[in-house]
């Protein structure tokens, strides 16, 4: 009886501690996971030292929220979010394109060469469904993709960065109702809403909202003085890719109906004169062009919602707005419909 009851007091003991030692793996894997704020180990595969910025994507623009010494090739950044975010890495103040990721308050390492524009990301979850959803996100595409997951803050980013500023409000308004409540007040719903609210005044049928810009040798244009005519506004820069390549077909476009009550106005996006010149000769755009040479800053892309490029605007001769968004064989189309 005194060893049973010995024996029974040594496994009383051993239970006691397994709970105990259980207890404190709970505890140290609680503490482990708990993370508060972000903290981003990177490594920068093509810069040993100098400075490197970590920049936020609000307001419809990456801004600077903090930098770091490069040392090594390597560098920490540790900060706090309100909500998971889209951050960017750049070792130029000014770079408009950092090279970004998703993250929440979580720990993550990077490594990133800006000369090959590439960046690896382990350690988020987040970040590893906004990179599944880029490759495969299309204008034709992104509305199925956020039925699938209405959760996703990563499709809410996606859309409003490179998709909402394609379409038109109507379009905007229908995928934006696809969205779950919960995502109300993030930053990238906040965004949506307000592009909607800008573009409310820009739907087909609304007049047009007016302006007055120098052309090439300085002279003012008011777009109201162009009433009596069809009037085609467009949106582009000599530094934007897709600009360049749809110049043909408004070209073709203007070659085709400039015997028609019809005027193009280009207006640029360009900061200097000299390449916004350069462009309008060699890609022979034989139009009126504006610019106040202020890029995104200007207060007529302001005015006119612009986020994107190639942009355009068809206003009918009462300064109403007929289309926009016309590009490629859809801007023929639609002249041929109006003219013809």
């Amino acid at each position: 009886m005194k060893q049973e009851k010995i024996n029974r007091l040594m496994n009383m003991n051993k239970l006691l501690n397994g709970f105990v030692l259980f207890g404190l793996l709970a505890v140290g894997s609680i503490s482990c996971n708990k993370q508060n704020g972000y903290e981003i180990q990177g490594q920068i595969d093509d810069v040993d030292s100098g400075t490197i910025y970590l920049k936020c994507y609000r307001d419809g623009n990456f801004q600077i929220v903090d930098s770091a010494t490069v040392n090594g090739g390597s560098f920490t950044f540790k900060g706090n979010t309100d909500q998971p975010l889209v951050y960017g890495l750049t070792t130029s103040a000014e770079s408009r394109r950092p090279l970004s990721f998703l993250i929440g308050n979580e720990k993550i390492q990077t490594r990133l060469n800006e000369s090959e524009k590439k960046i690896e990301v382990t350690g988020s979850l987040l970040n590893d469904q906004l990179v599944q959803n880029s490759q495969i996100a299309s204008l034709d595409n992104i509305d199925s993709l956020i039925r699938k997951d209405p959760r996703s803050i990563a499709n809410a980013y996606l859309f409003v960065r490179n998709f909402a500023p394609q379409m038109d409000y109507n379009q905007i308004q229908t995928i934006r109702s696809q969205f779950d409540g919960s995502l109300k007040g993030s930053e990238y719903m906040n965004r949506i809403d307000t592009l909607l609210s800008q573009l409310k005044n820009l739907q087909i049928g609304a007049t047009a909202p007016d302006f007055t810009l120098p052309d090439t040798l300085g002279n003012p244009i008011t777009l109201s003085s162009l009433r009596g005519n069809y009037v085609l506004i467009d949106f582009w820069a000599s530094w934007c890719p897709d600009c360049r390549k749809e110049n043909p077909n408004v070209v073709a476009a203007h070659k085709q109906f400039n015997n028609n009550n019809l005027i193009f106005l280009g207006i640029s996006l360009d900061t200097k004169k000299e390449p916004w010149l350069k462009a309008i000769q060699k890609d022979s755009l034989a139009w009126n062009h504006v610019s106040d040479l202020k890029g995104w800053d200007s207060d007529v892309a302001k005015l006119y919602a612009i986020k994107w490029i190639p942009r355009n605007y068809l206003i009918d001769p009462n300064g109403v707005i007929l289309a926009s968004g016309l590009e490629g064989e859809k801007l023929i189309q639609k002249l041929k419909e109006i003219f013809n």
